[in-house]
C-alpha cells in the first residue's frame, strides 16, 4: 500500500493577497511567494510548517492541470494549540470570528472553530497531555 503524507492545503479566494494577510495577522503565517508567472495568482504561506496555497478563482470552464472550475468542498482543517483558552483570547483580540466557541469533548480534547475568509473553518485543537 502507498504511504501518504501531508503536502499542502489549497484554498481559493477572490483576493489571494488579502486572504494571505488574514492568515499572517491571525496566526503569524509567513508569506512565502506572490503571484505565479503562469496560471491563476497564488500566494503561498508557511504556517509553522503547514504549507497553504491561496489561489485566485479560475474563470468558468477554464482548464488548469486537468481541472475545470474551482472545487469548493473544504470543510475545515485543524491546528493544534498548547492552550486553547489562550489561543482563543489572542484570536478574539485580533478580531477573529468563532463559529464554535471552545468546548471539551468527552475524550478530553478541547476544540473551537474560527471562520476564515471564504467561509473556511479552522478547528483549534488542544489534546490532553
Amino acid at each position: 500500500m502507498p504511504t501518504y503524507a501531508y503536502d499542502h492545503i489549497h484554498l481559493r479566494s477572490p483576493d489571494p493577497s488579502k486572504t494571505a494577510q488574514w492568515y499572517h495577522r491571525m496566526f503569524g503565517a509567513r508569506i512565502l511567494q506572490t503571484p505565479q508567472p503562469t496560471g491563476p495568482n497564488r500566494v503561498d504561506l508557511d504556517l509553522n510548517g503547514l504549507v497553504v496555497f491561496v489561489a485566485g478563482a479560475m474563470p468558468p470552464n477554464e482548464e488548469i492541470r486537468g481541472l475545470k472550475d474551482p472545487h469548493y468542498g473544504l470543510d475545515h482543517f485543524g491546528l493544534r494549540v498548547q492552550n486553547l483558552e489562550q489561543a482563543v483570547a489572542d484570536l478574539k483580540a485580533k478580531g477573529a470570528e468563532f463559529v464554535v466557541e471552545p468546548r471539551t469533548l468527552p475524550t478530553g480534547v478541547k476544540i473551537a472553530f474560527v471562520r476564515a475568509p471564504e467561509d473556511v473553518r479552522i478547528e483549534l485543537v488542544e489534546r490532553p497531555a
